[in-house]
């Protein structure tokens, strides 16, 4: 008996803190909900469109089969599927367009990735708030930078040059984060990393990442964590949504 109290307790604890956790996401969609509402005055007509036009699509399709009443509840049920599938885009795509030209957009980008990615952010820097970040994946090494084209073509080629001379044949891709030709979108960015090429396994990701941590960081300002300080809510916001 007493070795099954604890197990009890235990169990009790780990529910609980389920119901916490449940509670917590609940209340970042809520508040995420009310902040994209007020910003966002297609929001609603979209979300109300999906599932009206869902439910009445599967009406129709089961009034021809005599099934209407069994398919309706799943056309609700879809619909609120794609009106939350609305939502979420709809609020990724206010968080980029408010992250777009500040210090910082592409590393709170890359702190997002998911995935088997190694990610050092501000391994060279400017006083102008340039920056180069490292990103270690499947694909290679990738270099991603912000900031001034013409500033960050040196930065990037001196960290290419170092790199080169420690992953050996490693592939190396660079990019600039922009919207001028040549250049990725903000908003791509992390479908452009996730559509290149494999080339390397993850034991070759863990020893690139060991090489690379001797190098030392170069000096210049510190970068901040992300371009959206005072919006912290709505990054843990998109991360919530992200999982459902």
């Amino acid at each position: 008996m007493a070795a099954g109290k604890p197990d009890k307790e235990a169990k009790a604890a780990a529910k609980a803190a389920r119901k916490a956790q449940s509670k917590e996401r609940r209340q970042q969609i809520w508040q995420a909900f009310q902040m994209q509402r007020k910003e966002d005055k297609l929001l609603l007509p979209l979300m109300i469109g999906a599932v009206v036009i869902t439910a009445l699509v599967l009406f129709g399709i089961g009034f021809l089969f005599g099934l209407q009443w069994f398919l309706l509840p799943l056309g609700l049920l879809l619909g609120l599927l794609f009106a939350f599938i609305i939502f979420g885009r709809r609020v990724q795509k206010s968080v980029y367009g408010k992250a777009e030209g500040q210090a910082g957009a592409a590393a709170w980008v890359l702190d997002n990735l998911q995935g088997k990615w190694r990610v050092s952010n501000g391994i060279a820097a400017t006083t102008q708030l340039d920056a180069v970040h490292r990103v270690i994946g499947l694909p290679g090494v990738i270099f991603v930078g912000e900031g001034s084209p013409q500033r960050l073509r040196s930065l990037l080629a001196q960290e290419k040059k170092r790199t080169a001379r420690i992953v050996g044949d490693t592939p190396i891709y660079d990019v600039v984060i922009g919207n001028d030709e040549g250049q990725v979108p903000l908003k791509e960015l992390q479908r452009y990393l996730t559509k290149l090429p494999r080339n390397i396994d993850t034991k070759r990701i863990d020893l690139i990442e060991g090489r690379l941590s001797a190098l030392s960081s170069r000096g210049g300002p510190a970068m901040p964590k992300g371009p959206m300080p005072g919006n912290a809510k709505m990054r843990g916001m998109q991360r919530t949504i992200r999982r459902r």
